[in-house]
């Protein structure tokens, strides 16, 4: 008790000296950007416009092309070719569609239609069809172009009905059934003015067959929104319908928009050819009927199909109320303003032009025809037939005022019921970045009906959208716990500081207070693997926690103090306002238990490798089992157990929203970018596992060559896999994984196999992200990949840490790809990410990456012929002898010889590249063309590099790197896959490690304690400045036994355990206690209940592996044995790829492809010939590149999209009560987000 006094006093009085503080930087996500700011607003305000003059443009040109195809129209000659392209404005959304669903009957899995289903939807569809033709080609041609603009409005009818048999139920809504009745009532008062606008028009036969011709079309299109407005009603065979649908919806909707072009196109040729007023049809068709049709025909199409595209995206903003319903409502008004504006316009300008001010209508529209005022030939022979429309079938230009009264009550009347049918849209509340599918009930749009059909598509019940996948019935608005797991292990002070940063920054962002109104809970935990060391002291043995877990301790006391100073600002004035904090003894080792400034809590788990299983997979899996088994499962199982559990809709609800983010312990990551990753699982619970921007930061040539790998593996492969398919890799230094994907069946569990075959060490143990990821997709779930949750970890500056780090990557991927692969028919059928197609395009990857040896000796014989002149075969035998010899070296060798040539032979390589690449550039120059197989591969990847980059303007520098990628290529592709391959049998981890003991002898040494470390690497040369603290102690090391012992420096921590004496005292925590500066800890007892868990758990799937040194040997020798193997297969495929491509060439220019060499001044010079093979191949890759590079555009937009919808809906930080008033007047924003866009 003294001593803890004591203690608390030293600290008092050093607080009152000793101000100074290691400050992170931490206060740069804090500063406002009102660049953001307008970004945001700048953009949403676009957006409305667009999906307004989209809307505008597709409306009116359908209706000049209705007015074109009348009778009386001089636009153009051949009428019935102007009602076939009418007719192809109904039938190209119905193309779209049964493209679509064609897409993904084939890319994606979906069930069959029930014969019921099939009647049903085809018969409506039939109708609709039928109607639209009827009213769009037949009906509107008869009536003036003012009542065509407001009869489209009058296609809410049927919904209007549906909404009111909705709303009769005991919890009815008064208000929604007042306006349900209002929409049915000014719609049939629409009919009946309409009606008698007509009957009582003078000097005129009243059209009654059309009337009723349009008012049956409108009834029967508005049944295309049945599913939309009968999802509420209870009655057995709709509902079954409903459930039938939505399992079988692509196939059905493949059917139906089928049904619906068939039958467009049959009423409309049909009619085109046999109507009384027709003419007859002429195969000559005129240039100015063609101008006139195409051109409309294109405007309406493309600019329909923006229209919904941008209407999605801004509900996907979460800026619909503003950027689609106000602009939808108001189209039908604005074309209807429009035509009386350019009808008044051109009347203005007739009496200017003929020098009558007071002509009258009569008088104008007697001389319409042959007025083309002002305007260019094409839009005059339009404004003409809108004019003449205007004066020959609307009782505007005549005396009676009664039909305009009647024109206007009848406009407002269809105005009103479509306003007052949608008005459930302005209440509706939708999650950001919502799938399309949970906003619209179906797949597309209806061409004719832009506006309304966009409007009566949105989905009414939303959120409660069928579903027949147990993954998508949960809320998007359920709370969710969020588990921050890191690993650790030699981690330095500036790494350390980096994750505990990050983890005390997202404790300020998300409070425990608030986590009940943010529906969120944060707990992280930091798992310190082989933390403890056994000392000898005056004779006596002592168990203490080694430097780092020290370090690690004193990185938080530093960083606590930094983000307390504030607020607690009393704690230096009284030594008892310290705050306490729990050390606990535990199974594995020892766990320390912050509370964190804002609540939320930090566990770090020590762990000790005589009594627990290390390394990074054993890590993982015990956090699975400690937060998903121990924490999440057992309450659940107490209180039900058995069948009960697993039926409980608390406990699938539970795990479903249960999250795991994966850290490594160097990661440094904004709030911002966990919630991005939130976002991704919360809206689409098929998504097992997201995965963010990795950063590698440090400095070096290596790091700079990593920087421009990692951009472009982010920016075109993964945005690839992303969009095609799914991601094969989430890495786990910042990865966010469900609960329920993790639990289940033959995740975990199968994740938990211990490598007992050579295969096993090579998937298990040196990728295990990767092979953790195969599981989740082999089990149906998706990876998805976010470009704007940006992350930052450490990489490799030495040579020999880059090529051991990569000599595990490599065969770890290959060995995952091809177990997808193995598995890829079950794996398609069982995951609907996955396609047949993907599989294919997955294979193709494959082949490239295995043939990228062979492709690099070709590239650099080419490299010798053309800057030496040598002669074909001399330059391939060059081009060979090289890697040849490395491999032998690679064979014979010890792993620090093999490093130490490839790094020789990459500087050598690097020459050459940068000679021919300086070359081929002069030989551009001095040929005048970049029409050779060279010239145009390069400058295609330069291109699509750079608008690459462009489109990822905050690393755009980035590009810079590109030239030290280039002339690495043959170390990267050549040099690195030869050293990889050969070096499979080694199985070490190769990062992070120190040389091991040579025997287990007491020795007293002075040990380092790194206080501050800063170096600068490049290739074999290190430039380190650190400032040490010495320690004198006495230890005790240990033999170690490894798997692999061709270097003794590339060996990694045993796996043998050396049993602890009982005599041993544990005094890790009172050395933590000095450590630990102004955090107080104290000692606790941990739970009586978890004691059995940790215990089953280490016995069953945690208990330290046991040296066998029979069983050591017996997997050396299949390791070696599967090494030889793959070697043999990789080297003799690229090998056969290389003698495929020789003979080609030594048979000349007979079996050759002909490239025509164009100058830059147009002319033909000779002819390039190359071999078929090699051509193919390079077009291959190009078309590979130019797949992902779509995929990037697709990928970019909608990250653009997810951005500005964050920026829109995230919550204020906790800052301070005056700080939240500044930044909520000056932003109305996320603050926290803003420095990492």
């Amino acid at each position: 008790m003294d001593d803890k006094e004591t203690v608390r006093q030293k600290r008092f009085l050093r607080s009152k000296w000793d101000p100074f503080r290691l400050k992170p930087v931490l206060d740069e996500e804090e500063k406002p950007t009102h660049c953001l700011r307008l970004i945001n607003f700048v953009v949403c305000t676009l957006l409305g416009v667009l999906v307004f003059a989209f809307g505008f443009l597709s409306k009116i040109s359908l209706l000049l092309m209705v007015t074109i195809t009348d009778p009386e129209s001089s636009a153009i000659s051949n009428k019935p070719f102007g009602l076939l392209i009418l007719g192809c404005t109904l039938i190209f959304p119905n193309i779209l569609t049964f493209i679509k669903s064609l897409w993904k009957v084939i890319f994606k899995s979906t069930g069959l239609p029930s014969k019921q289903l099939v009647f049903f939807v085809c018969t409506i569809d039939l109708l609709v069809a039928s109607g639209m033709a009827a009213l769009v080609v037949i009906a509107m041609p008869k009536f003036d172009i003012l009542n065509n603009t407001m009869i489209l409005n009058s296609v809410c009818i049927v919904p209007a009905v549906l909404q009111v048999i909705n709303q009769m139920t005991p919890s009815r809504n008064i208000l929604q059934i007042i306006c349900s009745l209002l929409s049915v009532f000014f719609v049939l008062l629409g009919y009946a003015i309409f009606t008698v606008s007509y009957v009582t028009k003078p000097n005129g036969t009243t059209p009654y067959l059309y009337i009723c011709v349009a008012i049956g079309g409108t009834l029967l299109v508005s049944l295309n929104w049945w599913e939309n407005f009968t999802a509420p009603l209870k009655n057995s065979m709709l509902q079954n319908i409903h459930k039938s649908l939505h399992k079988s919806r692509d196939i059905m909707y493949l059917i139906s928009s089928f049904v619906r072009i068939i039958v467009t196109g049959i009423i409309v040729g049909v009619y085109s050819v046999y109507s009384d007023n027709s003419q007859p049809f002429s195969r000559s068709i005129s240039l100015t009927t063609i101008k006139y049709t195409m051109s409309l025909f294109a405007i309406q199409v493309i600019s329909s199909a923006l229209c919904r595209w941008l209407s999605v995206i801004a509900f996907k903003m979460h800026v619909f109320r503003r950027s689609f319903i106000v602009p939808m409502i108001f189209t039908t008004p604005a074309v209807f303003a429009s035509f009386l504006i350019l009808f008044g316009v051109r009347y203005l300008y007739f009496q200017n032009d003929w020098h009558f001010s007071n002509s009258s209508l009569s008088f104008y529209c007697q001389q319409s025809s042959s007025y083309t005022g002002q305007a260019n030939p094409a839009a005059a022979m339009l404004f003409i037939d809108v004019s003449k429309n205007f004066c020959s079938k609307s009782a505007i230009v005549g005396n009676n005022i009664l039909p305009n009264i009647l024109l206007a009550v009848s406009s407002i009347g269809w105005l009103l019921g479509l306003a007052l049918s949608t008005i459930y849209l302005w209440q509706i509340k939708i999650p950001r970045i919502e799938r399309t599918s949970e906003v619209f009930v179906r797949h597309l749009y209806e061409g004719a009906f832009i506006d309304q059909s966009m409007l009566l598509n949105v989905r009414m019940n939303m959120g409660e959208a069928e579903t027949n996948d147990s993954r998508e019935k949960w809320s998007k608005k359920d709370h969710v716990m969020i588990y921050l797991c890191a690993t650790m292990w030699h981690e330095t002070f500036e790494e350390m500081l980096k994750i505990l940063t990050s983890l005390f920054r997202l404790d300020r962002y998300q409070p425990k207070k608030m986590s009940q109104k943010n529906k969120m809970s944060i707990e992280a935990h930091i798992f310190f693997d082989d933390a403890f060391v056994e000392i000898e002291e005056s004779g006596r043995k002592k168990l203490v926690v080694n430097e780092y877990a020290e370090c690690l301790v004193e990185v938080i006391s530093e960083v606590y103090k930094v983000f307390t100073e504030k607020k607690n600002s009393k704690l230096n004035d009284d030594p008892d306002n310290v705050i306490k904090h729990d050390m606990i003894k535990t199974p594995y080792g020892g766990r320390l238990c912050y509370m964190l400034p804002e609540g939320n809590y930090l566990y770090i788990h020590f762990k000790d490798k005589t009594r627990i299983r290390h390394k990074k997979r054993w890590s993982q899996i015990m956090y699975m089992y400690y937060l998903l088994g121990w924490k999440l499962h057992k309450k659940y199982a107490d209180a039900y157990g058995g069948d009960e559990l697993n039926e409980n809709q608390e406990y699938k609800k539970e795990k479903h929203n249960t999250y795991i983010l994966a850290l490594d312990g160097d990661t440094d990551f904004q709030p911002s970018a966990l919630m991005l990753l939130v976002d991704r699982l919360r809206m689409y619970p098929n998504v097992g596992a997201a995965c963010g921007r990795i950063h590698p930061t440090g400095m070096g040539p290596l790091v700079w060559y990593q920087k421009f790998e990692y951009a472009v593996g982010h920016w075109l492969l993964k945005t690839a896999e992303h969009v095609f398919g799914c991601v094969l890799c989430s890495p786990g230094c910042f990865s966010l994984f469900r609960g329920s994907a993790l639990m289940e069946d033959n995740v975990i569990k199968r994740y938990t196999t211990k490598a007992a075959e050579a295969s096993h060490y090579v998937q298990y143990d040196q990728g295990e992200d990767r092979w953790l990821c195969t599981l989740l997709l082999q089990q149906g779930w998706r990876v998805e990949y976010n470009a704007a949750s940006d992350a930052y970890t450490n990489a490799p500056q030495e040579f020999k840490e880059f090529y051991n780090q990569r000599r595990r990557w490599g065969p770890s991927s290959m060995a995952n790809t091809l177990d997808l692969l193995d598995t890829g028919a079950l794996t398609a059928k069982k995951n609907p990410s996955i396609s047949r197609p993907y599989i294919v395009y997955q294979i193709f990857a494959m082949a490239s990456s295995i043939l990228g040896p062979a492709t690099v000796c070709l590239m650099i014989a080419g490299c010798l012929q053309f800057i030496f002149n040598l002669a074909a075969n001399l330059s391939l035998f060059l081009s060979i002898l090289l890697p040849v010899l490395y491999l032998i070296v690679c064979y014979t060798t010890k792993s620090d010889t093999q490093i130490n040539v490839a790094a020789l032979l990459s500087i050598i390589y690097a020459f050459l590249m940068t000679a021919t690449f300086i070359a081929i550039i002069g030989d551009i120059v001095s040929s005048n063309t970049i029409m050779s197989p060279t010239g145009l591969f390069l400058s295609t990847m330069g291109l699509i590099y750079v608008i690459t980059a462009l489109m990822h303007p905050q690393e755009f520098p980035i590009l810079i790197y590109g030239l030290l990628y280039i002339i690495c290529v043959p170390s990267a592709y050549l040099l690195l896959a030869i050293y990889s391959m050969t070096n499979m049998d080694n199985v070490s981890w190769g990062t992070r490690e120190t040389a091991s003991p040579v025997k287990q002898k007491k020795k007293i040494s002075t040990k380092k304690h790194v206080k501050y470390r800063k170096s600068c690497k490049c290739c074999c040369w290190n430039l380190e400045f650190s400032v040490n603290e010495e320690q004198k102690i006495t230890e005790a090391t240990e033999t170690k036994g490894l798997l692999n012992d061709k270097d003794s420096s590339d060996e990694e921590q045993t796996d043998d355990l050396v049993s602890q004496d009982s005599r041993v005292q544990e005094c890790w925590m009172e050395q933590l206690q000095t450590k630990s500066d102004e955090v107080e800890l104290v000692e606790r007892d941990i739970d009586s209940d978890e004691m059995p868990f940790w215990t089953g758990l280490i016995e069953e799937y945690l208990e330290p592996l046991e040296e066998d040194k029979d069983k050591q040997e017996k997997i050396k020798k299949e390791l070696k044995s599967l090494r030889n193997k793959c070697t043999f297969l990789y080297f003799i495929i690229n090998s056969l790829w290389i003698i495929a491509t020789f003979f080609l060439q030594a048979i000349g220019n007979t079996v050759s492809i002909r490239i025509p060499k164009i100058l830059f001044n147009g002319t033909r010079a000779e002819d390039i010939f190359v071999d078929p093979v090699g051509f193919m191949f390079l077009l291959s890759f190009a078309g590979l590149v130019i797949l992902q590079f779509v995929a990037m555009l697709y990928h970019r937009i909608y990250t653009f999209i997810h951005l500005i919808s964050y920026v829109r809906t995230e919550a204020i930080p906790n800052y301070t009560d005056a700080k939240k008033r500044q930044i909520s007047d000056d932003l109305d924003m996320n603050d926290t987000f803003l420095s990492t866009v």
